[in-house]
This record gives structure tokens, C-alpha cells and sequence, in this order.
């Protein structure tokens, strides 16, 4: 049926659009709740690290590190989820429980559909091979899991591993690729602060080739290796990994190098890397192909825990019975300027279908503060901001309205910054010391634009177009719902702004 297109106009500039099928909702009097409406969340009690999703029949098969005896007993095992938009999951309960070894619980690592039966274990099973801390002293060594029932269960090839430790304390996180051009399977592993690459023709039997040493980002986990197309039409070769940049005020997210790689050894483009995201709370990150389409080197998804080791357990959900949330998935591609390639971010498309009403706003000028008549705890806002001589702007979120609490996004042009802001909310940091995220911005360009995802303990904010990306949690309270635009040393004006207001699926 085609929608009856329904506008009501609430004040000053603001317009409200609903389609036939998507009236407002009658008020709703459920107990509030910080479970998110559009970002994944485990059904109950505590996951971290996600593991790269496969496409298979249709779906996208997601596995995740779940801990069904959180908070009381320790260990993970892989819980599953499918989707076939990365927006709607479907849990499909635990594939590979903890302990039923002698070599404890698993860990991270990645799973690959052996389409040409390279293992053994017949055309198209799907195999993992994972980290766990072996029953010979706890070591990290690898193991090999398959399943013949597209990934429901699965099922220990052995209690030896395919690649014991060779002597180091961290051996872990294992990420495996089919390199087409050598017909083998390459694996990327976390070696402290080196990533090691292997290679194999039967996931068996693993051959090391090469090392690559990173250089303060502390130690690396859940490494990455993949190739892209750019923008310019060139291919590229992207090693990624988990890292932490702190102590040289970095980020603690997804670090990645572009270059080139022949098979056995890494090559990049420059020493140092580059940062997938500069928010708090994107953390153990995966990127992995487009399954339903035909192009694999345009462009990829990924996701992240949206967490930090530095204080994982300080989130009022505990009360609710669980623990651990995703970010949004992303759509990243790769994009030359000035010479160099970089990567970046947008949500995916699919977000849309969740979206329940839009308002649009006109122009609005700005010098000092307009607080908007429009509120939400889940919803996409964009909008362009640009300015002749400002020192701060950017907008309040998740704002009481006293006035008093508040999550700030914008661009300091006199330090040259954007930011993200949440000292003055309730968040998980109780040090002090995560409070504002920043990353460099040329405020010579005297404008920006703004794609911010804020939802009940999220916010992610896509600057010019995903070129940075911040993502953080925060706790505000369930009735802090204003948005106020703001700037301070001149004045400001948003133009374009579209507010997407999502609900449940």
C-alpha cells in the first residue's frame, strides 16, 4: 500500500512527517528500562567481545563471548545470533559452551565456512579455531571447533591444539582469511605487542610467516586483515587490531594500518596507525564482508563492545539482569585525501526501518543557546553547522531540563577539536579521567556536519560524513530528554537538521 504522507506543524520551523502506517504511538506506561531500543544487547547476564559475523543461507550467524553465571561464576563460551539486516537479531541460544573441555572456557577467535572442505569436515562446515587457556598450565594455544549443522552447535576436533603457544605469555585471538590470490588460509594473532601472521591449506596445520610490531598502543587483541577498494578505484590491504593509546593520548579502540601485503608479511604505508573510532566505548571490534551483496572490496561492516576494560562492570543494567551491548553495525569504506587513505564510518542503511517519526527543522540561527521543542532518549539526529568566528558549538542531548545534566557534542575551533562530552550525565567512568573524547578538527573550514546516534545509555556521533567517529556510553536519567543547540563567541547556524526518532523492532 503507498503511505498517505501526514505533516503537522508543532512551532516555529518544526515539522513533523508520519506516513499512514506509522502514526504516533499511543503513550506507553511500561517500566522505564536502559535496555537499548536499536543497538544488541545480551538477553541476560554478560557478553564482551563480539566474533566477525559470516554470511550463510540468508543470514548473517553472529557468535559473542556470554557468561551465563555472571555476576557469581566466571568463563565464556560463543552464544549465537542471526539477522538478515544487521539491525533485527534473532538469539539462537549457546553454540559452543564453556568447559566441556579439559582446556576451560573459549575465548575469542573467528570462524570461516570451508567451502572447498580444505579441513576435512565436509563441504561448506563451518570451523572455528579459538583461543583457550590450555589444561598444560593455562597457556593460550588454539583450538579447532567445527559444525555440520550451519553453525547451531559445534563440536571439538580435539583436546591438543592446532597451534600450541611457542613461549609467549599472550598468544590469542585468532583471525582467519581465505586469501584468494595464494589459495590459503592466512591468520592474523595477537603476540603482546606484535601480530603475528600464519598460514595454513588445511586449518590444521599453521606455518608462521611473518611478525608485525606495533609501537605504543600497548598490548593488541582481536587483530583484523582485510582488503578494500577506495574511492579512487586503487586496492589496499588494512591490518586493525584493539589497542590502547591512552598513555599517548590515543584512543583505547580499533587502531589500523593501510598498506600492502603479499601473503606472508604486512607492509604499511606509514609507522603510525590510524583510529577506527576516538569515543571511550568501542572496544574488541570486528569488520566483515558484505554477504548479500556481489562487491566485497567497496565496502564492509563492523561493530563493537560498546564497553572499556578500565570499569566493565559500572552499569545500572545490572539491575535489569544483564550486561553488554554492541555498537551500531557501521558501513566503512576506504577514501583517499592528500595522499593518504583512511577509513570511514556510517550506520548502516537498515536503521531506517526503524525509525517511527522524522521531524525536519528549519534554519535556525544561533548566538548563546535555543533549546529545541522537540526531546528523545532514542533517536538519529544530522544536521550542518557553520559559523564565521566561534570559539564552541554544538548541541546538549539527553539535557534535564533544569538545565543541569546534559551530553555535549560540537567543535572547540579555538582548540582545534571536536568533542564528545559526558561529564555532566551520569556515565561508567568514575575515575574522571574519560570524561571528553576528542579528535583534531580544522576549524578553518568554519562548518561541520553531525550525524549523532543517541540512544538510552549510547551515544555515537559520525563527523563530515564518518571521517571521526565517537562512541560512548552514558546513564542518563530516563526523563533527561532535551536537546539544546548552542554556541558560545559568535554565532552559529544549524541548517538541515532531521531528527529520526527509533523505536523497538
Amino acid at each position: 500500500m503507498i503511505g498517505l504522507a501526514v505533516l503537522i506543524t508543532v512551532g516555529v520551523g518544526l515539522t513533523i512527517h508520519y506516513s499512514a502506517n506509522e502514526e504516533p504511538a499511543p503513550p506507553s506506561y511500561e517500566k522505564p528500562t536502559y535496555r537499548a531500543s536499536y543497538h544488541f544487547t545480551t538477553p541476560d547476564k554478560w557478553m564482551n567481545d563480539p566474533q566477525r559475523p559470516i554470511y550463510l543461507d540468508g543470514k548473517y550467524h553472529y557468535y559473542y563471548l556470554y557468561n551465563r553465571d555472571y555476576p557469581g561464576g566466571n568463563g565464556t563460551e560463543w552464544r549465537h545470533a542471526t539477522s538478515t539486516d544487521l539491525v533485527h537479531w534473532q538469539d539462537e541460544g549457546v553454540a559452543i559452551p564453556k568447559y566441556t573441555n579439559r582446556n576451560g572456557d573459549p575465548w575469542s577467535g573467528s570462524v570461516v565456512v570451508d567451502e572447498d572442505n580444505t579441513a576435512g569436515f565436509g563441504k561448506g562446515a563451518l570451523v572455528a579455531i579459538l583461543t583457550q587457556p590450555s589444561a598444560d598450565g593455562g597457556k593460550q594455544e588454539q583450538y579447532l571447533w567445527y559444525s555440520t549443522d550451519k553453525g547451531a552447535k559445534f563440536t571439538a576436533y580435539r583436546d591438543t591444539p592446532v597451534m600450541p603457544n611457542p613461549g609467549t605469555h599472550d598468544f590469542r585471538d585468532p583471525k582467519i582469511i581465505w586469501d584468494q590470490e595464494s589459495r590459503k588460509w592466512i591468520m592474523t594473532m595477537a603476540e603482546g605487542t606484535k601480530i603475528g601472521f600464519y598460514e595454513s591449506s588445511d586449518l590444521k596445520d599453521w606455518r608462521y610467516t611473518s611478525g608485525f610490531i606495533t609501537e605504543n598502543i600497548g598490548l593488541v587483541e582481536c587483530p583484523d586483515l582485510y582488503r578494500m577498494r577506495a574511492d579512487d578505484g586503487t586496492y589496499h590491504w588494512i591490518l586493525g587490531a584493539s589497542a590502547n593509546g591512552k598513555p599517548e593520548g590515543k584512543p583505547n579502540t580499533y587502531a589500523y594500518w593501510t598498506g600492502s601485503f603479499n601473503g606472508k608479511e604486512f607492509v604499511p604505508d606509514r609507522k603510525d596507525p590510524q583510529w577506527l573510532d576516538y569515543g571511550f566505548d568501542w572496544y574488541a571490534a570486528v569488520t566483515f564482508e558484505d554477504g548479500a551483496g556481489g562487491d566485497k572490496y567497496s565496502h564492509r561492516y563492523a561493530l563493537a563492545w560498546m564497553n572499556n576494560w578500565d570499569y566493565p562492570h559500572n552499569t545500572p543494567t545490572l539491575e535489569e539482569g544483564f550486561n553488554g551491548m554492541n555498537s551500531v553495525v557501521r558501513q566503512i569504506g576506504l577514501k583517499q585525501a592528500d595522499g593518504a587513505y583512511r577509513l570511514i564510518s556510517e550506520p548502516v542503511q537498515a536503521l531506517d526501518q526503524m525509525v517511527q517519526s522524522t521531524e525536519t527543522l528549519q534554519q535556525i540561527g544561533v548566538d548563546g543557546s535555543r533549546t529545541l521543542d522537540t526531546a528523545g532518549d532514542t533517536y538519529q539526529l544530522e544536521t550542518d553547522i557553520s559559523w564565521s568566528d566561534i570559539k564552541n558549538v554544538g548541541l546538549k542531548l539527553r539535557e534535564s531540563a533544569d538545565k543541569t545534566r546534559h551530553v555535549d557534542v560540537g567543535v572547540f575551533a579555538e582548540g582545534g577539536y571536536s568533542y564528545v562530552n559526558r561529564s555532566n550525565t551520569e556515565q561508567p567512568d568514575k575515575s574522571g579521567a574519560y570524561l571528553e573524547s576528542r579528535a583534531p578538527f580544522d576549524a578553518g573550514k568554519k562548518k561541520v556536519h553531525l550525524k549523532i546516534l543517541v540512544d538510552k545509555t549510547s551515544i555515537e556521533v559520525f563527523v563530515d560524513d564518518g571521517s571521526v567517529v565517537y562512541s560512548n556510553v552514558i546513564f542518563p536519567e530516563f526523563s533527561d530528554k532535551g536537546i539544546t543547540l548552542f554556541s558560545e563567541g559568535g554565532k552559529a547556524v544549524f541548517e538541515n537538521m532531521v531528527i529520526k526518532h527509533i523505536g523497538k523492532p
